[in-house]
Formats: C-alpha cells, sequence, structure tokens
C-alpha cells in the first residue's frame, strides 16, 4: 500500500464513521461570545472557564512583557530562554500550591509527555485511570514500562492491578476534573491506595486548577492530598497557555536532566509568563473568587434546567457539562441546530471517546450570563424535538 493510498483509505474511514475533524476560522473564540464568518454565537465550546483571556489586567501583563522581552523567549530555557519572569512564575505557583518546585513547559501535552517519559521504565508498571487524557495514555504506551487501566474512578479496580507484583515501581494516573465527562476522581482514596502499595500518584488537573477549591487551588488541595506529580495547564481557568509540573526539589533537578520536552523545545515566551502571574494574581483575589462563585451558580443552573431533556448527563459539577448522545451523526446535528439558533457547541466523537458515546460538550464560563444558559436549555428543547 502507498503513502497515498494509506492516507486516503484512513480519511475515507473517518468520513464514512461520521468522525472526520474539522477546523473552522474563528475571528474570535474564547470569552462569551464567539464570532465565525461574520456571524456572532454566544460560545459553549471554551475552556476560558473564569473568562481570564479577556481579562485587562492578564492582557496588559502580556503587552508590558512583550515590551520588555519582545514576542519571544530566544531557545530552550536550558541554553538562553529562561528568565526573570519564568523564575517568578515558578515560585509564584509552588508557593500557590505548597510545593518545593515548579516547572513550566510550553503545553499541558508536552509536560504529561515529559515526565512520563522521563520517569517510566521497562520494569516498572503506570497504572492509568481509563478514561486519562490521550496525552497521558500516549506517553504511558509509548513508555518501556508495563501500562494497564483501571475503570473509570473505580478505586477496587485500581488496587487490584496494584496489589499484583512489579518488579520496578508503580506511577497512578488520573485526572482531576476529566476533560470529556467533566466528572471528578475521588483523589484522597486513589492517593490512599497509592500510598498503601508505595506507588506514586500523577494527578493532571487541567480543569481544576484556578476553579476548583480555595483560591482555586485544585482538585488536589480540595480532597487533602499532594500528590508526587501534579500537571497544572494555563489554557483552561487562567485563560491563557501552557503548563507546569509541580513536584519535590529533587525530581525537578531531575526533570531538568532528562525531560527532553523541557530540555529540547523552545521555552514559553517571558511575556505569556507574565500574563500567566497576572492571571495567577486574578485568580487568588476577590475577583477570582467571584468569578467562581458565579460559574458554580450557572452549573446549577444549567443541571437543573437539563433534566428535562432527553439526553443522558454525566455527574459533572464541573464548568464541562457533556450530553452523552450516543451516535455520531445525532451528535453532528444537534451541533448544527444549536448553532443555528445562535449557540455554539462542539460535537465530540470517537476515536476522542469511546465508541457509541458521542456528545455535545458543553462548557460553561463566569463570562455567561444567567439568560445565556436559559437561551442554551431552550435551544437544546427545541433541537431535541
Amino acid at each position: 500500500m502507498s503513502w497515498q493510498t494509506r492516507i486516503d483509505t484512513a480519511l475515507d474511514k473517518r468520513r464514512a464513521a461520521q468522525a472526520l475533524r474539522t477546523r473552522r476560522v474563528m475571528e474570535q473564540g474564547a470569552g462569551r461570545w464567539l464570532t465565525h464568518d461574520g456571524e456572532r454565537f454566544c460560545n459553549f465550546s471554551s475552556n476560558d472557564y473564569l473568562g481570564l483571556s479577556q481579562h485587562p489586567q492578564v492582557i496588559r501583563a502580556w503587552q508590558q512583557g512583550a515590551e520588555r522581552y519582545g514576542v519571544g523567549s530566544g531557545g530552550s530555557g536550558h541554553v538562553s530562554g529562561y528568565t526573570g519572569a519564568h523564575q517568578a512564575l515558578e515560585a509564584e505557583l509552588a508557593d500557590w500550591l505548597g510545593y518545593p518546585r515548579a516547572l513550566l513547559f510550553i503545553s499541558g501535552f508536552a509536560a504529561n509527555q515529559a515526565v512520563i517519559a522521563a520517569l517510566a521504565g521497562e520494569d516498572d508498571r503506570l497504572v492509568a485511570d481509563k478514561l486519562s487524557h490521550a496525552s497521558l495514555l500516549e506517553a504511558a504506551a509509548f513508555s518501556p514500562a508495563q501500562l494497564r487501566r483501571y475503570a473509570h474512578n473505580d478505586v477496587q479496580s485500581l488496587t487490584g492491578l496494584l496489589d499484583k507484583p512489579c518488579a520496578g515501581q508503580q506511577l497512578v494516573i488520573t485526572e482531576g476534573v476529566f476533560s470529556m465527562d467533566g466528572d471528578s476522581a475521588p483523589l484522597a482514596e486513589i492517593a490512599a491506595a497509592a500510598q498503601s502499595a508505595s506507588a506514586w500518584l500523577l494527578v493532571d488537573d487541567a480543569h481544576g486548577t484556578g476553579v476548583t477549591g480555595p483560591e482555586g487551588r485544585g482538585s488536589c488541595h480540595a480532597a487533602g492530598i499532594r500528590p508526587e506529580l501534579l500537571i497544572v495547564t494555563f489554557g483552561k481557568g487562567f485563560g491563557v497557555s501552557g503548563a507546569a509540573v509541580l513536584c519535590s526539589e529533587a525530581l525537578a533537578d531531575y526533570l531538568v536532566q532528562f525531560a527532553r520536552h523541557l530540555i529540547y523545545s523552545t521555552a514559553m515566551p517571558p511575556a505569556q509568563a507574565m500574563a500567566i502571574s497576572a492571571s495567577l494574581a486574578v485568580i487568588r483575589q476577590a475577583d477570582g473568587a467571584a468569578r467562581r462563585e458565579k460559574l458554580g451558580a450557572l452549573i446549577d443552573r444549567f443541571r437543573a434546567g437539563a433534566q428535562a431533556l432527553d439526553v443522558s448527563m454525566t455527574a459533572s459539577q464541573s464548568a464541562i457539562q457533556p450530553l452523552i448522545v450516543g451516535d455520531n451523526g445525532r451528535a453532528l446535528d444537534l451541533a448544527a441546530r444549536l448553532r443555528q439558533a445562535g449557540c455554539w457547541v462542539t460535537a465530540i466523537r470517537p476515536p476522542t471517546v469511546p465508541p457509541g458515546t458521542a456528545r455535545l460538550r458543553l462548557t460553561l464560563t463566569a463570562d455567561h450570563e444567567p439568560q445565556d444558559i436559559d437561551r442554551l436549555l431552550e435551544a437544546l428543547h427545541d433541537a431535541g424535538e
């Protein structure tokens, strides 16, 4: 089979399954409103949960950073790309989340891949929640370690796998808030199971950090645990982009030596680090608390109104409110009907989610107003008739 035949066959297969991914050009894609092809929609597909991508304090910090440092970092942090802006942000994150060290990465995907690749050896076992993010599962599958997946949020299933003999070390992997289902992991129980087995715990809290718990410190802080590895990202609650790994002094030193994504990637622009610092300041202030409170009220409003809809909901109490419709075609049709009603919603289909669980992945933000939620519920009701 030629390269071209292989490519054409794969694309044809995706089209036949109504699973072909496409991209659309947006004039504005974050915040309350999304503008596409000159038309404005109420946006229910953004991960900008607190609306901080549009916050004047965050925008100004990026502008000031660009004026001071320029628009790029100029190289890897191991060469010339590590500035005072990066150092200050790492120190702020470590202090805020209660860890000795924080290391910045260009994305959450890169952070997850780097940590697992640097740690996992052929005698080790990686025990991951079945619904963990693709970046975690892919890194685990490509590592020389044994990968085992436990039933979603099932501590008994996890314990059974951890109890099996292992020649090396074990690493438990989970998300804090799951990106596609929006539900939360039972982190206290998972941490206890890991500790009992002398395993380390990695928690990717991309969708909890900034949004969950006191001061937005995230899922782990709310559960009263401190995993050996905490991954936080800045493209969701922070409204920017990038990621950080929170860990011990020794582990940070080890990752500086062996985390290839950290060593060989151009560092995030210093201006971006300054914007993230400004976003963190907002998250920790009264403004951040008010945004979290408002978001919580909007989530409650939506879930109460959605009970009357003919769709399956998850147990999510987060900003991610998926409506599982099952069939790929139906999910696409519902998304199109909602756009006709002025609501921008994305249909998520396999292979992003398991077969038979195509869904509308609705995301609510603190920028929304109660009338936006009511408009969405009315549109969902009309689209389902």
